[in-house]
């Protein structure tokens, strides 16, 4: 790699909120202030170390947003399954830890059920679920746990009844979930016990489908991937339930505290504009989704295959380990103009929050649905909502893929 600049001769650790223990420990909703300066100003790669099964990995951080879509976009040269190793997330097996026809042909298992236009069937159900758990939310105690009573009961509800699961098995995901998402270096071990609990669980569900077909979307995958080994099959739907709902859940949770505690215009917070301005709800989430994705760490590595040269000019070898940081190209002034600012009003918005290319995220039109349908029916329904705690009180999840708040007090 070519590349220079004085913040190359400081040994940084990433994920850059990562303590002295090695638990990612995030202080809030705002990414650190490294990414803004890195896309701005800094070098277009830059030098990281991580630490992986507690041992300490070099890797190079990608900041510019065409940089960052051209790994993302060329698995002929950025491979996800060299890298999977070098995961801090154990994905072995999951579409997250494949690559060309292999990723293409578990992909394709599920892909049609999570189109733009198979979402857009969903979104009366949708509305249905965010209203049926809003009034749990309002029929019990105040102050209330958003997190906890709303958004993950509501997240999980849309992909489990997308998948065909038991209303009553789905206390267990929440735990084992949790474990599968863990970062830091104990989290493969939990990783591995969460797989093979919840594994064993949706193998029977596999099983079942395919001695009985019910038409959701686990006798899809029952059907279709039926010739992928055992554990390719169990991992899809697990990736599905545990990535679609605490992504959906985190986001809502993110997005109301951001709403409430970050100024927006004319000594207003951003709440208090969407409520005058409610047709504004799906630009400024998708301004959210941009400055506060929750992807906690940025986007999975990469094994370069080849030598090559990215679009700013700087040269990787094969053999690098690169990491492309959707949060830094999020914040390129050649594509954000004023990137630190939050502007309801920004067209176009094409942040790389979900991802680019072959693998960005199979779920982002059910996920974009889910939070768009929880935002503005909050607003609509409890314009008074707030929090019930001083911003600086409320817990973020550490030692966490996803980034968003541990519990969200809230009153109204």
């Amino acid at each position: 790699m070519n590349a220079s600049g004085p913040e190359l001769a400081v040994e940084l650790r990433h994920p850059f909120h990562t303590d002295a223990d090695g638990v990612l420990r995030p202080r809030g909703p705002e990414k650190h202030p490294y990414y803004a300066r890195f896309a701005a100003a800094g070098p277009p790669v830059v030098p990281v170390v991580r630490q992986v099964a507690g041992e300490p990995l070099p890797a190079l951080l990608i900041c510019r947003y065409a940089d960052v879509r051209e790994v993302l976009r060329r698995q002929d040269v950025f491979s996800r399954a060299a890298a999977v190793p070098d995961d801090q997330v154990d994905v072995t097996g999951t579409m997250l830890g494949m690559d060309g026809p292999q990723h293409a042909r578990v992909r394709g298992t599920v892909k049609d059920a999570f189109t733009a236009t198979a979402v857009s069937r969903l979104s009366a159900a949708v509305r249905a679920g965010a209203e049926a758990h809003l009034t749990t939310l309002t029929a019990g105690e105040r102050p209330a746990d958003l997190v906890r009573d709303f958004a993950v009961p509501f997240a999980l509800d849309v992909i489990c009844d997308l998948l065909g699961l038991p209303r009553e098995d789905r206390i267990q995901f929440r735990r084992w979930g949790d474990m599968f998402l863990g970062s830091g270096d104990l989290s493969r071990e939990d990783a591995a016990r969460s797989a093979t609990e919840m594994g064993g669980y949706l193998w029977d569900q596999l099983e079942q489908r395919r001695s009985c077909p019910a038409g959701d979307l686990m006798s899809r995958i029952a059907a279709g991937a039926a010739d992928q080994p055992m554990d390719v099959q169990i991992k899809l739907p697990i990736s599905l339930v545990v990535g679609g709902w605490e992504t959906a859940a985190s986001s809502i949770a993110t997005f109301v505290y951001v709403l409430h505690t970050r100024p927006y215009r004319d000594g207003r917070t951003g709440w208090e504009h969407l409520i005058a301005h409610p047709e504004q709800v799906d630009a400024a989430v998708t301004e959210l989704e941009r400055l506060y994705s929750t992807a906690n760490g940025d986007d999975m590595p990469r094994r370069v295959l080849a030598d090559v040269r990215l679009p700013s000019g700087v040269r990787l070898a094969e053999g690098d380990l690169v990491i492309p940081s959707h949060d830094a190209a999020n914040r390129d002034p050649e594509v954000f103009p004023d990137p630190e600012r939050m502007d309801f009003d920004r067209h176009p918005n094409p942040h790389l929050s979900f991802g680019y290319g072959p693998h960005y995220c199979v779920g982002a039109h059910l996920g974009a649905l889910e939070v768009r349908t929880a935002v503005a029916l909050l607003l609509a329904e409890l314009p008074r909502l707030r929090l019930a705690v001083a911003p600086d009180e409320v817990p973020w999840k550490a030692g966490h893929a996803i980034l968003g708040p541990a519990a969200l007090p809230v009153t109204w």
